[in-house]
């Protein structure tokens, strides 16, 4: 390809680019082409994409995809166990290490904010989970520990995504195990950025051409199989992962299996829920993170691979 570039033979530790961003913006697509232009290999940023089985729902890479550019961080955990941001940034400095060992571009793509955040500025003083006093928590209503974190903590309830039982749950958990807010906590973070820190990128597109591609995507998944995958994970025990069972779609779709709506309500009610996911991973992005914002409107995910790399070019 006349604009494939490599990073420089004298680089012995390449630095690492990240391409954050909302559901369904095609980052996915541009870090495959990205990967192929510079000799990269790509380290997926998805809570949800480590479980083996979440397939569908997730959008994980394929076999042509698999096979086009090595992926990690993919299939690395089980439906029945525990996967958090501590586990994600040890397997992934693990990972980044082993690609830049042989010569390879370390491409972070995903849309997990707090993992980017995690692996690159550190973790913080909050303490591990405590398997007995999260059960208790499971078990309490939402609306209940929504209260308590608005006692216990207010910035932390003004700030947190309340309708993720996740965050809310481990924000009530520190808080009791500390007796800290957790807002304070979050503040102190062991690491900061650095050169090693790499190029980090937004992509983005305009919110109509957005919206039609999260509906598409929606579309394509139910027509792929989403319904009987789900029913394939239940019988796997998806519903006993708190994590797992909380993914978009797949908590629709168990609702649906259940008799709550049928299954027009349901793909609807995923596209929404959807669009709502993306606009809070954008708001997420513009307050969390140092970022180039960059527009992939209208833009083939070759062509704007073909753009990062005339820009990574002009940097290294």
């Amino acid at each position: 390809m006349a604009n494939e570039f490599h990073f420089p033979s004298s680089l012995l530790h390449p630095r690492p680019i990240f391409l954050a961003g909302p559901t369904a913006a095609g980052k996915s697509a541009v870090a495959l082409a990205l990967a192929e232009r510079i000799g990269g290999e790509i380290i997926s940023v998805d809570s949800m994409q480590v479980y083996r089985g979440l397939d569908i729902g997730t959008a994980k890479p394929g076999p042509e995809e698999l096979q086009r550019v090595r992926h990690h961080l993919i299939d690395v955990a089980e439906l029945d166990e525990s996967f958090d941001a501590a586990q994600f940034v040890r397997l992934a400095g693990a990972a980044a290490a082993q690609i830049q060992s042989r010569g390879h571009v370390p491409i972070f793509c995903g849309g997990t904010g707090f993992y980017f955040k995690a692996y690159r500025e550190g973790l913080g003083e909050a303490p591990p989970a405590d398997a007995a006093l999260r059960a208790e928590l499971e078990a309490q209503p939402p609306a209940e520990l929504l209260a308590e974190l608005e006692r216990s903590d207010p910035a932390t309830f003004q700030r947190i995504d309340r309708k993720n039982p996740r965050r809310v749950i481990r924000a009530v958990e520190v808080i009791r195990l500390t007796g800290r807010p957790f807002s304070g906590q979050r503040a102190r973070w062991d690491g900061a950025d650095s050169g090693e820190a790499g190029f980090v990128f937004c992509l983005t597109r305009p919110a109509g051409e957005l919206r039609e591609r999260l509906a598409r995507r929606v579309d394509e998944m139910f027509a792929k199989g989403l319904v009987a995958e789900t029913e394939s994970l239940l019988a796997r025990g998806l519903e006993r992962n708190p994590t797992a069972r909380q993914a978009l779609g797949y908590r629709q779709v168990m609702e649906h299996l259940r008799g709550r709506r049928n299954l027009p309500e349901t793909v609807e009610l995923v596209k929404i829920r959807t669009r709502q996911f993306a606009k809070r991973q954008l708001t997420w992005f513009r307050r969390q993170m140092r970022l180039e914002w960059i527009s992939l409107e209208g833009q083939s995910p070759e062509a704007a691979a073909a753009n990062l790399a005339a820009e990574l070019a002009a940097r290294t």
